[in-house]
């Protein structure tokens, strides 16, 4: 087997994709999360943040984990924003001046990566990275048709890595030395997302919403608590002097209770008093907990939600919102596109065909390029080139999201025949159909026929009128659409009329004349 070299050009070894690396790491599948958001404070997250810049990323990346789960919003904005990547087109392009090897390669890897059933979910894990900082999938190697290919991509929890104690920008597993252990090459997908500049540890987006995590917290404990006693009497009990402890405790309970219960026993000698009903407002809370969520939507998603009170409630607020800004999309792309070409796209094309340079090393593109305005550009392109302007085809067709035709390819082309020569055809066409049988004719059925031709030449009259003058078929469609109820039917109509009488007459008289009951049949 040839030399297989690594993205930095260092030799590895083939038995390094025999077998995970974590899967004899039993400590790490045994681990349960401690869930920090438990009772958190100012103090203990300031805590949990400093341990992280040291390197111990384990406490901060299960507080982030809690985030999500537990704050609706974070997890629907940040949902949007790394789902808007699925819709996105992407494809393997060679490097620039690709010879016909390089080409070849492209569409080898092309066809790989189209082979992967759950891409989606790759994409997504890896997209983790936006708020965490990093992710890290594991690949699993194996044998498919003669070739290695990874069979399982599976993103594993953020806890599982420190930072190495020296520079603390080196993603590292946890293991038995303090330090950690050094990733496998062409063992992971590691994908370092730079949602801010920094070390690694602050670099991701849920560094910024942790305050505005926690003060909405605050902010909904405490409405929580005001509704609770919301409408309820302030309740007072008295004992009298030399009570025991367990007569004020059986007070206490008592006082407590008797808002929800309305009932309750207390000793003899002991009062109990109900002053005003506890007044107050929700809105200080309401306003706390709106603030801090427009706070997290202008972080993940570059915008606020439902702030013009003039688009609130309408169809175009509600795409607004959905929408992630096209700066942020372009960002994410960009960064993922190259942990793709890296840890995923190069050692497939390393392992099974001995590719060795990652400059030449054809690359993940997705496609987010804006839809152009193609009725614009349709208006504007045959007037400039009427003019002289040169304009290449590749650029036009680019713009227009329309890709260049293979040798052989079937194309559309311009129709050579005017519009009003296809829609005369379509007055004066006709089908003839083999085998149709003939027409026979009678008295009755050449009078309906001379009666109904002047009727239906009328209306031919008046649809030749518009043909002879229409510029386009769309034209010509939408004056016929306007003029529809304007056309004269009603003579036509008489003459239909009469020949559905003269028909149901017609059949009666040849089923009596068949059956020997009309008069003066035999």
């Amino acid at each position: 087997m040839a030399r297989i070299l690594d993205a930095r050009g260092n030799p590895i070894e083939s038995k390094t994709l025999a077998e995970p690396q974590t899967a004899r790491l039993s400590s790490l599948h045994q681990e349960f999360a401690d869930h920090p958001a438990r009772g958190l404070t100012p103090q203990k997250l300031y805590s949990t943040l400093t341990r992280a810049e040291q390197g111990d990323l384990v406490s901060q990346s299960e507080l982030f984990e809690d985030m999500e789960e537990r704050d609706t919003h974070i997890f629907a904005e940040m949902g949007k924003r790394k789902r808007a990547l699925l819709t996105l087109d992407w494809r393997i392009e060679p490097p620039a001046k690709a010879s016909v090897e390089e080409k070849k390669l492209a569409e080898y890897a092309q066809e790989r990566i189209e082979a992967i059933g759950d891409l989606e979910d790759v994409i997504l894990d890896a997209l983790t990275a936006v708020g965490h900082g990093f992710s890290c999938l594991e690949l699993t190697w194996g044998m498919l048709g003669g070739e290695r290919l990874p069979t399982m991509i599976e993103m594993r929890p953020h806890a599982w890595f420190t930072l190495d104690q020296a520079t603390r920008t080196h993603i590292r597993l946890r293991g038995a030395s303090m330090d950690g252990d050094q990733l496998n090459p062409f063992g992971w997908v590691v994908h370092q997302h730079k949602s801010r500049s920094g070390y690694l540890s602050r670099s991701g987006l849920y560094r910024a919403l942790v305050w505005p995590y926690l003060f909405k917290n605050y902010a909904a404990r405490d409405m929580a608590e005001f509704l609770e006693i919301y409408g309820l009497p302030l309740r007072i009990g008295k004992y009298p002097s030399g009570a025991t402890q367990d007569e004020r405790r059986t007070l206490l309970n008592a006082v407590v209770n008797i808002g929800h219960a309305a009932a309750g026993i207390i000793p003899d000698g002991m009062i109990i008093e109900f002053q005003e009903a506890a007044k107050g407002q929700h809105d200080p809370f309401v306003a706390m907990i709106e603030w801090c969520e427009r706070s997290e939507s202008k972080a993940i998603l570059g915008q606020n939600i439902g702030q013009d009170s003039a688009r609130k409630g309408s169809l175009a607020g509600a795409e607004l919102d959905n929408e992630v800004r096209m700066d942020i999309l372009e960002s994410d792309a960009r960064q993922l596109q190259g942990t793709l070409t890296r840890d995923l796209i190069y050692p497939i094309l390393a392992v099974n065909k001995g590719v060795s340079d990652i400059r030449r090393c054809p690359r993940l593109v997705f496609d987010v390029r804006e839809p152009e305005d193609m009725k614009l550009y349709a208006e504007s392109l045959p007037k400039l080139v009427e003019v002289g302007v040169q304009i290449p085809v590749e650029w036009a067709q680019e713009k227009l999201h329309i890709p260049l035709p293979k040798e052989g390819e079937a194309v559309l082309a311009v129709s050579s025949t005017p519009p009003q020569a296809v829609a005369r055809a379509a007055l004066t066409y006709r089908p003839v159909v083999q085998g149709d049988p003939p027409q026979t004719q009678d008295g009755l059925t050449d009078a309906l026929d001379a009666q109904g031709q002047p009727a239906i030449e009328d209306m031919i009259n008046q649809i030749r009128e518009m043909v002879d003058k229409a510029e386009s078929l769309a034209q010509l469609r939408d004056w016929l659409l306007s003029a529809y109820g304007d056309v004269d039917s009603s003579k036509l109509q008489q003459i239909m009329a009469l020949g559905m009488a003269t028909a149901n007459l017609a059949g009666r008289f040849d089923v009596a004349s068949e059956s020997g009951t009309l008069a003066g049949s035999n």
